[in-house]
């Protein structure tokens, strides 16, 4: 079994769905195909229910005509023959009739995720009737009967994969199986999702709780490249990743990749291939747990950091001294990125700005607070980087003329973590590149 996701690009016109169409066509044996909205539907109803929560109907309505108008269009041209046609413009007349029916209510929390599910519910359908007009036998295999999230907002794996047990036997006829991505129930049985990059985050759940043979993600480039093709010309795609590697890539700012994706196909040793729907011949990037150590395989960045220097002579020889630092981050649920430590200062990175003054104010009782922002994270990213000798020193000797601000080595096998000014990021990408990889700009 093989679980194959397409994200909001790939089904965003009607030839891209056709050709989604061709690709699960040529991929041999029986497949999950996981697929998320059209491109930009989701926003739009983030912005529908935006405008119905502060009351502002008429411009939730004019949201709503000119979505249901680009969906007639759709399908319209996605579809050949009268007969689904017609279908087509059921499916759009359905789905808009329900979000009215949603808009005209009292519009709460629980009509605004049952709202955000309408995009990857009518997705899924196109594609299914889709398939049919080409004579193709396949199935629906809603997610709301088997995708479901605990109190705490986490994938009931376990139970995930008791469902889908259940459910696959009687769908063993049909190679293709259709489910949508993103969406979900919760402890309370009420529609919900998997918040955003939920798609890949739904491939690979389903993945790991059936144990698939492999999960492949489709997206509109070739695989994880070595560097941020936005700012780095010469850039190239990694052939294989191992799972530590992909999360620290993901965490760090490479967008291919939800960071979410890596956890449940990790943990249940489930390869993972990223693919590309414009060059299906690319090979594309595979991540298991397979990898050789000591190779540098990519650099990511991080934006929107701020670092948080505590200066106190309390610190020396301090029992409980860093426990109660970090009570103050946690009491403000803030998570860290990087940390720093002198006999008397240490450092912290954090993303999150919201508590950033209550934080601030209550670290004061420990000694002198300053605070940098505008800051971002390189990471240098390879598999057991610690043992490879003098890899601190190609680092640094290609960041020789930029200004570091902290530098984190050793908390993981990994990851080299290097804090810059974030003018100087762009510059720091290029000259990684060119000295780590041999590849100018």
């Amino acid at each position: 079994m093989y679980i194959i996701k397409f994200g909001g690009t790939s089904v965003g016109k009607p030839e891209r769905l056709q050709k989604v169409g061709e690709l699960v066509l040529r991929t041999p044996g029986q497949k999950i195909v996981v697929l998320s909205a059209l491109s930009g539907t989701t926003n739009t109803l983030v912005a529908i229910g935006d405008h119905l929560l502060a009351g502002r109907k008429t411009e939730a309505e004019m949201e709503i005509a000119k979505l249901e108008h680009h969906y007639q269009t759709y399908a319209a041209d996605l579809f050949s023959s009268p007969e689904y046609k017609a279908i087509g413009q059921d499916i759009v007349s359905r789905y808009f009739s329900l979000i009215r029916l949603l808009a005209a209510g009292k519009f709460d929390d629980r009509s605004y995720r049952e709202l955000l599910a309408q995009g990857e519910l009518a997705s899924t359908e196109f594609f299914y009737y889709h398939l049919r007009e080409r004579k193709v036998d396949c199935r629906l295999l809603p997610a709301l009967h088997f995708m479901s999230i605990d109190e705490n907002q986490e994938p009931e794996l376990d139970k995930i994969g008791e469902r889908l047990k259940a459910l696959l036997p009687s769908m063993v006829k049909q190679d293709i199986l259709i489910t949508q991505g993103y969406i979900c129930r919760n402890h309370r049985n009420e529609i919900d999702n998997l918040k955003r990059g939920g798609s890949d985050y739904t491939a690979s759940l389903i993945g790991a709780a059936i144990q698939a043979n492999e999960i492949q993600i489709w997206t509109d480039i070739d695989g994880m490249h070595n560097n941020d093709p936005r700012v780095v010309k010469k850039t190239v795609p990694i052939a294989e990743l191992t799972f530590d590697e992909a999360s620290e890539l993901a965490y760090f700012g490479a967008k291919i990749l939800h960071p979410s994706t890596i956890v449940p196909a990790q943990k249940r040793g489930v390869p993972v291939r990223l693919k590309n729907t414009l060059d299906e011949q690319a090979p594309g990037t595979l991540i298991s747990d397979k990898g050789s150590a000591g190779e540098i395989k990519a650099i990511a960045a991080k934006d929107g950091i701020i670092a948080i220097n505590i200066k106190s002579s309390r610190m020396l020889l301090a029992f409980g001294f860093l426990r109660e630092v970090f009570e103050v981050f946690e009491r403000h649920k803030t998570p860290i990125d990087m940390i720093s430590t002198s006999e008397v200062a240490v450092s912290v990175t954090i993303d999150d700005a919201r508590h950033l003054d209550t934080i601030i104010t209550e670290l004061q009782r420990f000694g002198t607070i300053s605070v940098d922002k505008d800051q971002t994270i390189i990471c240098i990213v390879g598999n057991k980087l610690a043992e490879r000798q003098g890899v601190l020193n190609e680092v640094f000797r290609s960041l020789e003329n930029v200004p570091v601000r902290m530098v984190s080595f050793g908390g993981s096998q990994n990851n080299i973590s290097i804090l810059v000014e974030s003018q100087h990021k762009e510059r720091s990408l290029r000259l990684l590149n060119q000295g780590l990889f041999s590849l100018g700009d």
